[in-house]
């Protein structure tokens, strides 16, 4: 893989964080809901958002 230069460092990074911040609301708002279905649907969402989060990271090392 070639070197990243500093914008694309920077916006991977910002992806990451996002990633990061996605998959935590998102287990906030399963553990809020009552209805299991939606609060399933909302624990898978933040699963994939963290391992979108892991791929992104392999980017970086």
């Amino acid at each position: 893989m070639q070197n990243l230069n500093q914008m694309e460092l920077q916006n991977l990074r910002h992806l990451i964080g996002a990633h990061g911040t996605i998959a935590n609301k998102l287990d906030d708002f399963a553990n809020q809901c009552t209805d299991p279905q939606l609060s399933q649907m909302l624990k898978t969402d933040a699963q994939e958002a963290r391992a979108a989060k892991q791929k992104l990271m392999g980017f970086l090392g």
